[in-house]
């Protein structure tokens, strides 16, 4: 027990939160007396044994030792000797972990390093070369605040990344309190706990956490955990093995406990076995035959008024994935966008894309789309032509007509809290039509749109155009659609047209091609 609470009182010194028992005590008010009577763990969901503490370490860091993943970024904090390398190249993979697989972040962060392998070599590029290395990756303003970062660790901090949690998590943009915890302890050693969302699952399930995992009292709670087990020895090994833990074996769904290194200590584990005893016995007993006394399920004395208890009752078909209990997610927004697909005959005889930068602040910030327009209600395809023209027309300070918007079809994209669908229109100018363009305009070639800082919901515009350009383009003169081009608005706000295509089936008249073209719901942007 000395052993923990020097090893707690050494990560104090460091600048580390350390669980509540290993601080001095001071008088509190009735208040602060109230709200720590309420929200105080009962011993069921913690470690009361000093004991269990030491055998749970040492049996998940020897399963790391023989399971972890070899990841370039582990590499890293193993290999380099320079600490400022060191903390910047861990902070860069933790943010681009943050809401991403890790399969999808290693060949970006392997790229990104090689591109810019200091600090100060990130501190040195533009926005635009970061969002050009980020694109498709999603959550774009990550790009940009370790751009931010890079440059105020240069300018105000001598090129020297902070040395403590605190101070990581003040002075880096972007860095929250577990990106501080994580790097400090991976890439400096500080003993501090990490609770990321494989950890937040991983110690509900251990002690049957099952109130909202993120309300207050959860929260405070999973922490004063994490703190207390990390390995003083070992903390960022430890914490990168909590999270492996909970990535590939105490997964959301078909967690594989029967290969989980610390399955004794799970609570979760050991109701599940209890209660398919008790079914098992009393079945048994009504064959007639004799049971012995049914094994205890131990739980929580306090459940009626514990902050920590589920509110639900258990279920027997979720087993272990009782825990832990989440809010039902609020569900995204609607939106529909009108943009359209603006090209010109280049110079050497390649086609140019016309794109326009979006606002430095805000969804996909700083990166490069089509003319677009938020379609605020549902009108005729005249009303949304003659939106779109009057964009283009102001864009490039010319003069177009209706007539020359072919309508493409739809896309939808889904990103964290939108449901975006793209409605896309296509128009081919010639030269004398753009010969005024504003600041945050651009004509990009074919190849040089591949590799410019654009979001995926572009590059998914840009496959349907191709898909119909090459497949139909039997538009005719005017613009309008024909009814078998192979091109449809997946969304008919007119109940004529309903009319005309329940007519059409019940005729037994052959389907357009249009009926065969779907939307793809894909990975958040």
């Amino acid at each position: 027990m000395s052993r923990l609470r020097s090893a707690m009182q050494k990560g104090k010194r460091a600048g580390v939160e350390v669980v509540e028992s290993a601080l001095p005590k001071r008088k509190k008010s009735k208040k602060q007396e109230e709200t720590t009577d309420a929200s105080s763990p009962s011993p069921y969901h913690t470690f009361p044994d000093p004991a269990d503490v030491v055998r749970f370490r040492s049996q998940l860091l020897n399963w790391y030792n023989k399971e972890k993943r070899e990841l370039p970024w582990r590499t890293l904090a193993i290999t380099e000797s320079d600490i400022n390398i060191r903390t910047y190249g861990v902070w860069v993979s933790e943010i681009m972990l943050q809401q991403t697989q890790v399969a999808t972040v290693k060949d970006y962060y392997n790229k990104w390093m090689k591109r810019w392998p200091t600090v100060q070599d990130l501190a040195a590029a533009t926005l635009e070369e970061v969002n050009q290395m980020w694109a498709g990756l999603g959550y774009y303003s990550r790009g940009r605040r370790l751009h931010e970062g890079a440059q105020k660790v240069v300018s105000e901090l001598k090129g020297q990344m902070p040395r403590t949690v605190e101070s990581l998590l003040k002075q880096l943009p972007g860095v929250g309190r577990y990106t501080a915890a994580a790097i400090g302890s991976i890439a400096q050693g500080l003993v501090t706990g990490a609770v990321d969302g494989n950890v937040i699952r991983v110690l509900c399930r251990l002690r049957a956490i099952g109130a909202d995992s993120t309300s207050p009292a959860v929260t405070e709670a999973l922490w004063n955990l994490a703190n207390m087990l990390v390995d003083p020895e070992r903390p960022g090994d430890f914490n990168q093995a909590m999270m492996e833990l909970g990535a590939r074996v105490c997964t959301p769904k078909g967690p594989l406990c029967s290969q989980c290194p610390v399955q004794s200590h799970c609570h979760s584990y050991h109701k599940v076995h209890v209660k398919q005893e008790q079914k098992s016995k009393n079945l048994l007993g009504k064959l007639g035959t004799k049971t012995s006394k049914l094994p205890d399920i131990e739980d929580c004395t306090n459940s009626v008024t514990c902050p920590l208890c589920p509110s639900e009752p258990w279920n027997d078909e979720l087993g272990v994935q009782n825990f832990p209990r989440k809010p039902s997610k609020k569900p995204p927004r609607v939106e529909r966008t009108l943009t359209c697909v603006v090209k010109r005959p280049g110079d050497d005889g390649e086609e140019k894309f016309l794109l326009i930068q979006r606002p430095s602040k805000g969804l996909l910030a700083g990166l490069w789309e089509f003319p677009s327009l938020l379609l605020e209600v549902e009108n005729s395809e005249k009303k949304q032509k003659g939106a779109l023209c009057e964009e283009i027309s102001r864009i490039l300070g010319t003069h177009l007509t209706e007539n020359l918007l072919q309508y493409v079809g739809e896309v939808v994209h889904i990103f964290s809290h939108i449901h975006q669908t793209y409605v896309v229109y296509s128009v081919c100018l010639e030269d004398r039509d753009t010969h005024t363009q504003t600041e945050n305009t651009q004509w990009l070639t074919r190849s040089a749109l591949q590799g410019a800082a654009v979001s995926t919901g572009l590059k998914k515009i840009v496959k349907l155009y191709d898909s119909v350009d090459s497949l139909t383009g039997k538009n005719t003169k005017d613009g309008k659609r024909q009814k078998d081009s192979g091109i449809m608005d997946n969304k008919k706000p007119q109940s004529s047209k309903k009319n005309k295509l329940s007519a059409a089936n019940s005729s037994g008249r052959q389907l357009s091609l249009s009926s065969f073209f779907k939307t793809v719901k894909e990975e958040c942007c």
